[in-house]
Formats: structure tokens, C-alpha cells, sequence
């Protein structure tokens, strides 16, 4: 990793490429003119002690006498507030025949130079005010570079095995590297292996390498930019395959229930989450309907839903149901979680052929939200007429209609979570649902909303009241779960904190 330099100390001369050596005299080296600072620059951390000023006889990257206020970070940044470009130059010429001459920007203000000897010295000197690199394919590797389990990862002829060093060392960093005189070939080999560019060392005069300082940061730019979009795109891809089997294509051939859904991934995630659902009917008329959350956030947690729902999906077309459907669903999640820790919660509901009644099971989950018209609530008997007014209709006194009744299921023989206790039992409770009735199945994060700046949450009941409001202005089907997930997002101030999943299922008499 590299060092970064305390905020208070220069880079001495050798470090910063401006002296090689004390002079015979025993003072100290001279030093090069100092450089300037590149407008239009990503910006820089101010910890590196530089100090930038040319015009007022400063040095840059000394501490020798003329250097000014050294140090400092009002120093380190150029007088129009963007950062400096800092080439760093790592070669070995004891002949010193290696001149980098005076560099400029496109703005013609000095581009700063660091010499380092060795890989050791240029890793010292890889601060964050680093932009390029300019590396002498003719300095060697004290030995070949090993990986953690000893193995040699160059071999011991590669004359690049220096470059691939430095390009794992600065993978951000733009990198030019430095040929002999016409060894074409080899730059080009440079180039292959990562370089932005190569240049001949009799080739360095200042606008050359000037421009090519310049191009080669703005070519590594541009070629992150592309590798980020190009691995947006394959998460995007595999969020698509993730999304294919948390979302399915619910089977209701035959049925003439009325499906809908709806689907929300939480803020602090990606695309997915953890929450997952399904709809089957399966050959007897039966009509099977399920809604899962995986504890935790994130693509394993999206991973594991999926091979839930497949797996529930593959037990209720073989004949599984209640109980034993969800004992065999545990022991899948049991072996394919990451943790002992991992569990889920499940609601399962599966509706006669007749529409009329269904079967329910909780696994730690929220109670299914029906909502019906008032004439098919519990006081309204067998035939139609209401047991305590003695009326059929469903229209109030002054004959305006009546708006639906929704109300939870019953939620008080649930059983725990899948995957928290073993040898769990969970009971399957008979419901009548009526001749017309709409079924909300939903995971938490539709209730566990914030209601405004406070800590209180939505909770069932608030949601109860926001649905039956929702119902009474004629919501049904996607238009109401449109609006009942917009506006729990819109009373937490913002994108929910957990994924929200709701499935609707309709049957209309």
C-alpha cells in the first residue's frame, strides 16, 4: 500500500527528483526550478507537503533554503484551488544521462516531477497528488514477485516484470513507459500488458512528454470510466437473472382470481433484496400463493430467496402443503444458508377451487390483510342478510354505497421463522373468505416505515387504516398497491430502509 507523507514533513530532494546527490563542497543540492499546477485536475488530499508557487523563488518538494513555507497545504494547492499534476519518474540511470526536461500543462503551468530509485522508493512516493507515471522498462525487480502462497507470478526472463509490478502497485495510476531508442516492439509489448503509452528515451524533449503526461490521464480516465460502466452493465445483468427468479411469472391458468404485484428494493441495496413470492394453481383447482423474507440484505441473501421459492414452488406442485410443505422447506434453507444465524420468514395461503375458503400458514410473517364488501363480513349470514340490522342490501341509510371492510387474518397460531428452531411445527388455520373478497399478501418492510420525522413506525394497524382509506376512494388491483406503497415511502420521508414485496390476489363473485 502506499505511504502517504505526514502533513507536516517536505519530501526531501532526492525524493522529489530535484537533486541526486550533495555537492562536493558538503552543502546541500540544487534543486530544480519549481513546478506549477494543472488546472482542471481531480482534486487532491492537502496532507502532501508541497509547496507550489514558483513566482516567489519557492521550491517545490524540498527543504532546502528558498523553499518557503514548505509543507503546508495552502502550499500544496495551486493558486486557483484545483490540485497540481505530479509525475512520478522511476528509473535508475547512475550515468544521470536521464534528463526529464520542464514540463507544462495544457494551461502552461508546471507539472511537478518525483524521481524515485527503486520500487521501494516510488511506493513511498505513490501519494495520493500522484496522476502519472513515467517507468524505465530498463530498471529491473530486485527478484521475481511471489503471491501469498510462494508461487513466482513472473518468470525470471520477463523483461515487463517490472511494469507489471508498478501496475499492480498503482492500478489507478496512468503509466508510461520508457523504451530504448527504436525498440518499438517492446513498448508495444508495455502497451499490452497495461501502459497507456510508451516513449524512447531520446524522444523526452518537453512538448512530447508534455502532451503525453496529459493524454495518458486522461486515457486512464476514460478507461475506468468505461470498466465501471461495463460492470455496471453485468450487475445489471445478473440483478436481471436475480430478478427473474425473485419475480416470477405466477401460474393461474384456469384460475379466474385476478393477480397483482409489486415489488421495491430498500435504499441500502443495490437492485434486490431479500424478499420473495409466488402463485400456482395446481391440477385440483387449488390455488397456492406465498410471500418470504430472507433475514439480512444484499445479492446472497436475493440468492437464497430465489432457491426458496423455487423450492416451494417444486413441493406444492408435488402434492406438499401447510406443515409438511414448510418442515421441507426449512431443511432446504437449513443447508443452503451461509450462517446458523440466517433464517425467513414465510406466508402461505392456499385457496379451495371454490374461491370460497382457504388454508393459512405463518412462519414468522405478518397476518394476510382481506378486504371485503360489507355484506361478506363474519356478522353477515349463509343467505345473505345481515344478522343483527334483519337487511340484505349493502348501501347504508342514505343509500350511498358502502365502502369494502378490510381486517387482518388470524395470526394467533403462527409458528417461528424457518431456520430458528428445529423440529418446529406450523398449524394450518382454516379461513372463510367469502364469495368476493381481495387477499394482500406484503413482507415487513411495508410496516416497519417511519410515519414522520419521529420513531414511530406504520405498523399493521396503520397500514389496516391507510388500505381501507385507500379502498374507499375505489383503489383495486395495481392501482392500490401503487398507492399504498408510494405512500408509506412518502410517510418515511424517503426510499424505505427494507425491501417491500406485496401480492394481490382478487376474486370478484
Amino acid at each position: 500500500m502506499p505511504v502517504p507523507v505526514p502533513r507536516q514533513r517536505a519530501i526531501p530532494a532526492v525524493e522529489g527528483g530535484q537533486a541526486h546527490a550533495a555537492s562536493p563542497s558538503g552543502g546541500p543540492a540544487q534543486a530544480a526550478p519549481a513546478p506549477g499546477a494543472l488546472s482542471g485536475q481531480e482534486p487532491s488530499s492537502t496532507r502532501h507537503g508541497t509547496s507550489g508557487d514558483a513566482s516567489r523563488g519557492e521550491t517545490a518538494d524540498t527543504g532546502h533554503p528558498g523553499g518557503g513555507h514548505h509543507g503546508s497545504a495552502h502550499h500544496g494547492t495551486a493558486a486557483n484551488g484545483t490540485a497540481p499534476l505530479t509525475l512520478l519518474v522511476i528509473e535508475d540511470d547512475p550515468a544521470g544521462a536521464l534528463t526529464v526536461p520542464e514540463l507544462r500543462d495544457a494551461a502552461g503551468k508546471q507539472i511537478r516531477v518525483r524521481t524515485a530509485r527503486n520500487l521501494t522508493e516510488a511506493e513511498r512516493l505513490l501519494t495520493d497528488d500522484v496522476q502519472c507515471i513515467l517507468l524505465d522498462l530498463a530498471l529491473r525487480t530486485p527478484g521475481p514477485a511471489t503471491t501469498s502462497e510462494g508461487a513466482a507470478e513472473t518468470e525470471p526472463d520477463d523483461e515487463l516484470a517490472t511494469l507489471r509490478h508498478v501496475l499492480r502497485l498503482a492500478p489507478r495510476h496512468a503509466v508510461l513507459a520508457l523504451t530504448p531508442a527504436e525498440d518499438t516492439e517492446r513498448g508495444t509489448e508495455a502497451v499490452r500488458a497495461g501502459a497507456q503509452d510508451y516513449l524512447f528515451r531520446d524522444e523526452l524533449d518537453s512538448r512530447l512528454l508534455s502532451r503525453a503526461v496529459r493524454y495518458a490521464v486522461e486515457r486512464k480516465r476514460s478507461d475506468r470510466a468505461e470498466r465501471r460502466l461495463t460492470e455496471s452493465k453485468l450487475r445489471a445483468q445478473e440483478n436481471a437473472r436475480l430478478e427473474r427468479g425473485l419475480l416470477p411469472t405466477p401460474l393461474l391458468e384456469g384460475s379466474s382470481l385476478r393477480f397483482a404485484a409489486r415489488y421495491r428494493p430498500g435504499r441500502s441495496r443495490a437492485l434486490l433484496g431479500g424478499d420473495f413470492y409466488d402463485t400456482v394453481r395446481t391440477p385440483d383447482g387449488t390455488v397456492h400463493a406465498m410471500i418470504g423474507d430472507v433475514c439480512g440484505h444484499g445479492p446472497d441473501e436475493a440468492a437464497l430467496g430465489v432457491e426458496l421459492r423455487i423450492a416451494w414452488r417444486a413441493l406444492t406442485l408435488a402434492g406438499l402443503c401447510g406443515d409438511r410443505l414448510l418442515s421441507t422447506l426449512q431443511q432446504v434453507l437449513e443447508h443452503e444458508r451461509d450462517s446458523d444465524e440466517i433464517f425467513a420468514t414465510v406466508c402461505t395461503v392456499d385457496i379451495a377451487p371454490d374461491g370460497r375458503r382457504a388454508g393459512l400458514c405463518l412462519a414468522g410473517h405478518p397476518a394476510p390483510l382481506i378486504s371485503r364488501p360489507a355484506r361478506s363480513r363474519a356478522l353477515v349470514g349463509a343467505d345473505g342478510i345481515d344478522g343483527k340490522h334483519g337487511t340484505h342490501g349493502t348501501h347504508g341509510i342514505d343509500g350511498a354505497q358502502a365502502p369494502p371492510v378490510a381486517e387482518l387474518l388470524p395470526y394467533e397460531n403462527g409458528g417461528p421463522a424457518l431456520g430458528l428452531l428445529p423440529n418446529a411445527r406450523w398449524p394450518r388455520q382454516q379461513v372463510e373468505l367469502g364469495g368476493e373478497w381481495s387477499l394482500m399478501l406484503y413482507t415487513d418492510g411495508l410496516i416497519e416505515g417511519r410515519t414522520g420525522e419521529g420513531r414511530e413506525r406504520l405498523g399493521q394497524d396503520g397500514m389496516v387504516n391507510m388500505v381501507r382509506r385507500q379502498l374507499a376512494q375505489g383503489l383495486r388491483g395495481e392501482e392500490l398497491l401503487r398507492a399504498a406503497v408510494n405512500e408509506v415511502r412518502d410517510l418515511n420521508g424517503g426510499e424505505l430502509t427494507d425491501d417491500v414485496a406485496v401480492l394481490l390476489l382478487d376474486r370478484v363473485a
